[in-house]
């Protein structure tokens, strides 16, 4: 039986590190061109070697290509494959061009869900092309997916943001603001609130008016039938997203993927992943076609709570392991939970327990205050926030 792959999202540097923390067998990333989310920070050629140097031998590293391709960028995807078939285990792409240079260049790739593969002869002519894996249409029941999983190895979504429109092939961006969708530009109109105008200018507001915007995926509740379909790999939507939800949703789906979960650790999972961005949980396509029901009321998020910048890290005496931290902004009282973004780490969390002013004993500070923390593993200049909880 083939090992189960954890593959999380990888926007920059700081969700890198969160998602190896956090327990991913893989990530995969975009370049500064050429990939689905243009509007995550990305990373640049020169960063690859850096890249996986910090995955290691254990963690993969998967490079997404997956835009439309036109004639005059041919060129730089082949320099772009040349450049990073040392340092990553695969291409994701659809385009036949990405496809036959992959080919041509001897390294692996991977069927984007950009192609929306949907059925057992698409997945065999991707087979016949040479695709090691395919990351199936997300408009598939698990009964679909258990077909063609005896096929080729399978990748599917089981957490986060749902399009409206068929993955990737909405043109709602593209004609309101000139962003195409199909370039990794989408500017989510999707998501709004809309009134309803007649010809004579009356207008009327919708109820429950975010008629396009979908709820996100959540596979939890049902990961053990999708382990029994035949998935390869679990991929966790997000490259958009900051290291928190990447350390929360990886940290949850981990434990799901090594264990088969009771009822009572699926309810605390779920209680974990709504502390994160999300616009409300939806099966998807996976238990039956999604209703009325899943569509989001919140045109943002829905997230249990939001972290808010606090100050910055202006020393730390690794002995003593202890953190004086500068506050910038808010207050801090003892109780509070601390999220942090460690050089060189993921997320680190911390219950604030006691605090210290001129080695006084302390229960409130204030912005302007400089505080001692006991805090292991931190360095100057860490940024520190305080979890605020709605």
């Amino acid at each position: 039986m083939k090992k189960l792959e954890l593959l999380a999202p990888v926007g920059d540097i700081s969700c890198l590190y969160a998602a190896i923390d956090s327990g991913a067998d893989a990530i995969y990333f975009g370049l500064q061109d050429l990939n689905m989310r243009a509007s995550a920070k990305n990373f640049k050629l020169s960063d690859l070697k850096k890249i996986k140097e910090i995955c290691g031998k254990h963690v993969k590293k998967y490079l997404t290509l997956n835009t439309i391709i036109y004639d005059s960028e041919l060129s730089k995807v082949e320099k772009i494959i040349r450049a990073a078939k040392p340092h990553i285990d695969a291409i994701i792409c659809w385009d036949p061009a990405v496809i036959s240079l992959c080919k041509k260049n001897k390294i692996d790739f991977h069927i984007s869900t950009q192609a929306s593969v949907s059925n057992v002869e698409a997945a065999k002519f991707y087979k016949k092309l040479g695709a090691k894996r395919v990351i199936l249409a997300r408009e598939l029941s698990i009964k679909q997916i258990q077909k063609i999983a005896k096929v080729i190895d399978v990748e599917v979504f089981i957490h986060g943001a749902m399009c409206v429109s068929i993955s990737g092939r909405c043109f709602t961006s593209q004609f309101l603001f000139n962003k195409s969708a199909n370039r990794g530009e989408c500017m989510h109109p999707c998501r709004r609130s809309y009134l309803v105008y007649d010809k004579e200018g009356n207008k009327i507001k919708l109820k429950d008016n975010k008629v396009m915007s979908a709820k996100d995926l959540c596979g939890l509740p049902f990961i053990e039938q999708l382990k029994k379909a035949g998935v390869t790999a679990f991929k966790i939507e997000g490259r958009n997203k900051e290291p928190e939800y990447v350390d929360i949703v990886v940290k949850v789906y981990r434990k799901a993927i090594d264990k088969k979960l009771t009822d009572t650790e699926i309810k605390q999972g779920l209680k974990e992943l709504s502390k994160v961005y999300n616009k409300g949980f939806s099966s998807g396509f996976f238990i039956k076609t999604p209703t009325s029901d899943d569509f989001s009321k919140q045109e943002h998020s829905s997230a249990s709570q939001r972290k808010e910048f606090i100050g910055k890290v202006e020393h730390y005496f690794p002995k003593a392991e202890v953190a004086a931290i500068k506050l910038c902004a808010g207050k801090l009282e003892i109780g509070d939970e601390l999220i942090i973004f460690g050089k060189g780490k993921g997320v680190i969390r911390h219950k604030i327990e006691r605090m210290e002013i001129n080695h006084k004993s302390v229960k409130k500070v204030k912005k302007g205050q400089t505080v001692g923390i006991k805090i292991r593993g931190l360095k100057r200049g860490n940024e520190v926030y305080v979890v605020i909880k709605k």
